[in-house]
């Protein structure tokens, strides 16, 4: 990676782009992001846009495009079958992954449901580095377990690990013993594991994985929806492949997985998704479920026009200045707020900044859904959509307990491209104020809870009248219309 020379000590992340075309965006007074937020159930996510001022909610689907991207998009074959797109974009992820067979989805957590219909059997185990939510959700539905089999340092918030997202070969080999491998569906990786802060895993590690699984015949499925953060941290923390081409990491990684499936929504920075494999009877395994689910096997439930922008999309990702652009900032965000004594994640990994609601609001029991109300807290005295990455994120044991998170995450998502240093800096202060206000937020109770993924369509209410609180004390500080 190219290294940054600055002349003073004050440097900062450096935007390898420059803007050309612009969207307004609209900061609402304290009071009416206050009714914003309680009319959206607390609950980020049933925001409307219009009420935003930064949305850091998520960076799926709401990358920057490139020109080339765009230009690309004029040009689509819109066809329903044989679509001359599609053969374009098989053949980038042919080229990149070395894998034979594409399938396309409309995003990742359809490549999800189709894995988990064709390999899941009531009563299977998957083992992962960590668990994601829509993962964990399919899996649970036809009847299978999550077992997280991490390292202990992975749920340990600020250290200086490079890579928290690494698998355990010990614990994988004790959980077959324990389990036997015909009650594994298979073992899942995830590049930049998501929900304990986008750490990444070492290609060392991922190798040494999959050479357990070939030894006990079991499938390796890669999570590359995060591929593009995972490449720059092998590139810059994983002595051996510092350097090594981004192609050449690329293909390694997937030399050494059965299954690839991926969200274009991150890889690629457009909507769609797909499965990749090299073998023939996995593939005809859930090619089938394609055009029941998704649509035709050319096109998979995505617009032409987003495959166009994807293949152009997986192509920059082999773009050094591209790929550093999320993680170069996220870190200058998380080094800012932990000198100002705010509990971050560290290392800073991909996805974004995440605020360590344990730490940030300790007062909020874990039932009362803290890294939940940090969010809620956030709109109000920023206007900044964050997304709760905790307890609110899981979902109740089957008995109706609740099921408490390993983290309490507020996550803070820097999609690619989209933001400036100036936004980031008015994201730092105004969490740096929230903080040195902390002890005013309260906590959250549900009012509607859906059963399952109850953190998309949930609604809360605050359980006493502390944002009433924080917000006269956000106009005594900084005034009415901030």
């Amino acid at each position: 990676m190219r290294e940054l020379k600055f002349y003073s000590d004050n440097a900062v992340p450096l935007e390898m782009h420059k803007v050309r075309v612009v969207q307004k965006l609209n900061l609402l007074p304290i009071d009416e992001r206050l009714r914003a937020i309680n009319e959206a159930g607390n609950n980020t996510f049933l925001l409307r846009n219009k009420d935003t001022f930064l949305d850091m909610l998520t960076d799926s689907g709401v990358n920057a495009m490139s020109d080339i991207q765009l230009s690309a998009m004029m040009i689509a074959d819109d066809s329903y079958a044989g679509s001359a797109t599609f053969s374009k974009l098989e053949s980038k992820l042919q080229e990149l992954f070395g894998t034979k067979y594409v399938l396309p989805a409309h995003q990742g957590r359809a490549c999800e449901h189709i894995l988990a219909k064709v390999f899941i059997k009531n009563g299977d185990i998957v083992p992962t580095n960590y668990h994601f939510t829509t993962t964990k959700a399919h899996i649970g539905l036809q009847g299978g377990k999550v077992l997280e089999v991490h390292y202990p340092e992975a749920l340990i918030v600020e250290s200086d690990n490079p890579f928290k997202g690494n698998m355990s070969p010990e614990l994988l080999k004790k959980v077959i013993v324990e389990y036997g491998a015909s009650r594994i569906s298979f073992v899942r990786m995830e590049a930049g594991t998501n929900l304990i802060g986008g750490q990444p895993f070492s290609l060392a590690n991922l190798k040494e994985i999959y050479s357990i699984c070939k030894h006990h015949g079991l499938l390796l499925v890669l999570d590359a929806s995060l591929l593009s953060d995972n490449l720059y941290f092998i590139k810059v923390r994983e002595p051996a492949y510092k350097e090594v081409d981004l192609r050449k990491i690329t293909r390694e990684i997937a030399d050494h997985a059965d299954i690839i499936y991926f969200s274009a929504r991150k890889l690629g920075h457009a909507r769609g998704g797909g499965i990749c494999t090299n073998n023939t009877e996995l593939y005809m395994k859930m090619r089938e479920l394609v055009p029941l689910y998704e649509g035709f096997l050319t096109y998979g439930g995505m617009s032409v026009r987003e495959m166009e922008a994807i293949t152009v999309g997986l192509e920059e990702t082999m773009d050094e200045d591209m790929i550093n652009q999320g993680p170069l900032f996220i870190e200058y965000m998380v080094n800012e707020l932990k000198q100002r004594g705010v509990p971050v994640v560290t290392p800073a990994g991909g996805l974004g900044c995440h605020l360590n609601a344990m730490k940030f609001v300790p007062h909020i029991p874990q039932s009362e859904y803290p890294a939940g109300a940090l969010g809620a807290a956030l709109f109000i005295a920023s206007g900044i959509r964050g997304m709760e990455r905790g307890t609110l994120s899981e979902e109740r044991e089957t008995d109706g307990k609740e099921h408490y998170s390993n983290m309490e995450l507020l996550r803070l998502a820097l999609p690619r491209r989209v933001f400036t240093l100036s936004q980031i800096k008015y994201a730092i202060d105004r969490i740096t104020w929230l903080y040195e206000n902390r002890d005013l937020i309260g906590g959250l109770k549900f009012t509607e809870e859906p059963k399952v993924l109850r953190f998309f369509m949930g609604r809360l209410t605050p359980v006493s009248d502390w944002q009433e609180k924080l917000v006269t004390k956000f106009k005594k500080d900084l005034g009415n219309s901030l």
